[in-house]
């Protein structure tokens, strides 16, 4: 321990403080109390900090300028290691988490302090913290997934989820209920205006001036001053060709009946359609998706791959927006693309036998924890249960005038701060024992799940399993796809296919 205590004394710390506006960071503490917390964190252990970085922005994508600024200084040897809250404050995305652990790997951090959090450099530590970043994205993905889902169910129950277009209010009922009713001041000035339009006499920017000589245009400036009248590409997408005004709408591509009031009929809705099919001017193409757009990087200049459709075909290709490098790549076909980036995500594939040893341990693991949770509660609210008895004996002997008020207050407040202790002892194991597990779980099911989803042909599907396999280390070079696995992927793509699995005491980090 006093060789450990020197180490820290001798070793240089950043303190890193992140607050950002998302939904699942609201309940997150402030950044002053977060600073006030580590600073005294810091002083109670012994750690030298040589300056407080602070960040007010989202770590659920990669490219904090703070953050990336760190990790340079890191690298250049300007400090040893970071303190922050929890390792969530470093990082909600693969990326940045795979960035801390590998620069724990190569020594470029030696050591990481969590006030929340117990970390070591050790592979166990590592191992632990790896979770840690897991289960912080694991939230970040859940709760996108539950926002998503209550989009979709309002959708089909009629409910436009978004912001009602011009002519409409979003309103709060009494009961707390978002809806969007009819602007009673505009809706009949959007009315008048589609009408205009269905006669075939009048142009788009002949609308746009009918509806800012009516009030309707875009948004007032911050210095006060009036908006200028809608540009004509919003005047077709939001107001002629938008099915809301009557009585349907558009949600991710699907149109559903709404439960909305039209102000104009679908009679006169299909005459606006037709003058603008019949003023469109663009031809229009079907539009073939090209779903690896956004997955590699050119091996030589490093700039995204883009695509395009050449004879009926998929093609990749550099950008080429290099200034220093001469970009010397060429096309890729989709196909050819496809079958490489297969036989990646298949090199970190985990055997389904293996799966399933794992998950039965996962369970008995689940279990083993849900007997310490359930003896360390007890254990605990035996201890509460005697501190009660104290506090009553104690109230009693004052009510007896056993014991003068002033030594009542000093013991009951000693006593109430043990019980506070321990109830609070109890809340933060409940919440903190088993939830390395839930991620757990899913990382194995992914990975069992690769080989199939390598052998299937829906790219999107291959698109979202690579993101969470490589991050943004893949890279297309002379047609040939280089990949670099983030942990913990990267230790099945290390393990000999063939090797027998071997069971362990337990799974927990």
């Amino acid at each position: 321990m006093e060789q450990t205590t020197s180490n820290i004394n001798t070793q240089k710390f950043f303190l890193y403080a992140r607050k950002s506006t998302d939904v699942e960071d609201k309940q997150v503490r402030s950044i002053p109390d977060q600073i006030l917390e580590l600073r005294e964190y810091a002083k109670r252990e012994g750690i030298n900090i040589v300056e407080e970085l602070v960040e007010k922005q989202s770590a659920k994508i990669p490219g904090r300028p703070v953050f990336n600024s760190m990790i340079d200084r890191l690298e250049k040897g300007e400090a040893d290691g970071i303190v922050a809250w929890h390792p969530d404050r470093l990082a909600r995305n693969s990326v940045d988490g795979g960035k801390i652990i590998y620069f724990v790997d190569i020594g470029k951090i030696k050591n990481l302090k969590f006030p929340q959090h117990w970390f070591e450099n050790t592979p166990q530590g590592k191992f632990s913290l790896n979770m840690a970043f897991c289960q912080s994205k694991y939230f970040v993905d859940s709760l996108s997934e539950n926002t998503k889902r209550g989009l979709r169910q309002k959708a089909l129950r009629g409910e436009f989820p978004s912001w009602a277009p011009v002519g409409y209010l979003n309103v709060m009922t009494k009961d707390r209920r978002k809806t969007i009713v009819v602007d009673k001041k505009r809706a009949p000035i959007v009315k008048k205006a589609l009408e205009m339009f269905a006669t075939g006499n009048f142009r788009i920017m002949d609308i746009a001036s009918f509806l800012a000589k009516n009030g309707i245009t875009t948004r007032k400036t911050l210095k006060g001053g009036g908006g200028k009248p809608i540009p004509s590409d919003q005047i077709t997408f939001q107001l002629l060709t938008n099915p809301f005004y009557y009585g349907h709408f558009r949600f991710k591509g699907e149109i559903h009946e709404g439960v909305h009031q039209p102000i104009i009929t679908k009679k006169l809705w299909d005459k606006v359609q037709e003058v603008v099919q019949r003023r469109s001017k663009v031809i229009t193409k079907d539009r073939i998706p090209k779903p690896f757009l956004g997955l590699f990087r050119c091996g030589q200049c490093g700039f995204m791959i883009t695509a395009e459709i050449q004879k009926g075909h998929t093609y990749y290709r550099c950008t080429k927006k290099s200034k220093t490098i001469q970009c010397t790549q060429g096309y890729t076909r989709e196909e050819e693309l496809d079958q490489q980036l297969s036989n990646e995500i298949a090199t970190v594939s985990l055997r389904q036998d293996w799966a399933d040893k794992m998950l039965d341990k996962l369970s008995l693991e689940e279990k083993n924890v849900a007997q310490s949770l359930n003896a360390f509660v007890g254990s605990k609210q035996s201890e509460i249960k005697a501190i009660n008895e104290k506090l009553q004996r104690l109230l009693d002997s004052y009510l007896e005038q056993d014991i003068e008020r002033d030594i009542y207050l000093v013991k009951k407040s000693e006593l109430l701060s043990q019980k506070k202790k321990l109830e609070e002892q109890i809340l933060s194991f409940q919440q903190t024992k088993n939830a390395w597990l839930e991620p757990m779980k899913q990382w194995i099911m992914e990975a069992a799940a690769a080989a199939n989803i390598a052998r299937g042909e829906d790219l999107n599907e291959k698109k979202v399993l690579a993101l969470k396999i490589f991050g943004s280390n893949l890279k297309l070079t002379d047609k040939i796809v280089c990949s670099e696995a983030l942990n913990p992927w990267a230790a099945l793509r290390a393990a000999p296919p063939t090797r027998d699995y071997v069971s362990q005491q337990g799974l927990e980090p």
